[in-house]
């Protein structure tokens, strides 16, 4: 087992490789490899253990009445499978978890996961920090569904980025993940984003942003 890799993860949060190899001689765990497109969750399968994606990527994925297959959000490594599904009333997999490539995913059954919480208050903090920001950004997503232009969706987030007085921001995530975060077209932010520079309301260079009229910018958020 490499425990520097787990040492990286969000649940292994503050321990050094050692200290990850320490606490896991407690718990039982195993490792299971996927080849890339392989099925590892069903929408609607029961979650019965804790799961994070090791080395390579899963992606979640539903597919519509049409048969047609939409990609929700890749899950790179290090990162947790259906966390906030683990526990609580319903606790399946919203929909279906695929190997985006080959990988290696980390799983503790939950019996033995709930102990190893108990006997950890690290580890559980970090569980539950895992599940608040999970939460926090789908509620954040959820917002944006208000907006029904692209425009009003992207100067929500630039003015939400920026706060009450910054001008000046760093877009953290690539146009590819932000018209997914907004499930639009790629195409459809660059060309927002260009039309936006056009008509003066901000100019970017790279990943940095400026924001030149802020009144107008606030004013798309309205339509």
């Amino acid at each position: 087992m490499d425990y520097n890799l787990l040492s990286k993860a969000a649940i292994f949060r503050g321990f050094n490789p050692d200290e990850v190899a320490a606490v896991l001689s407690s718990v039982p765990f195993r490792v299971r490899k996927y080849k890339a497109g392989s099925v590892i969750a069903h929408s609607g399968e029961t979650v019965n253990s804790f799961l994070m994606v090791l080395e390579g990527v899963a992606k979640g994925e539903m597919t519509d009445f049409s048969g047609r297959v939409i990609k929700i959000e890749d899950i790179p490594a290090s990162a947790a499978l259906a966390a906030a599904f683990l526990f609580g009333a319903r606790n399946v997999f919203p929909v279906n978890v695929v190997a985006a490539s080959d990988l290696r995913l980390f799983i503790i059954d939950k019996p033995d996961f709930l102990r190893f919480l108990k006997s950890h208050e690290k580890i559980l903090v970090n569980f539950l920090d895992i599940i608040s920001n999970r939460s926090q950004f789908l509620s954040d997503k959820i917002k944006f569904l208000n907006f029904k232009t692209i425009k009003g969706k992207l100067a929500q987030y630039i003015l939400q980025l920026a706060g009450p007085s910054r001008q000046e921001i760093t877009l953290g995530i690539t146009q590819t993940t932000l018209a997914e975060y907004f499930g639009v077209a790629r195409p459809s932010i660059a060309r927002v984003m260009g039309e936006l520079e056009d008509e003066g309301i901000i100019v970017t260079r790279g990943k940095n942003l400026k924001i030149l009229d802020r009144l107008k910018l606030t004013a798309l958020t309205l339509e």
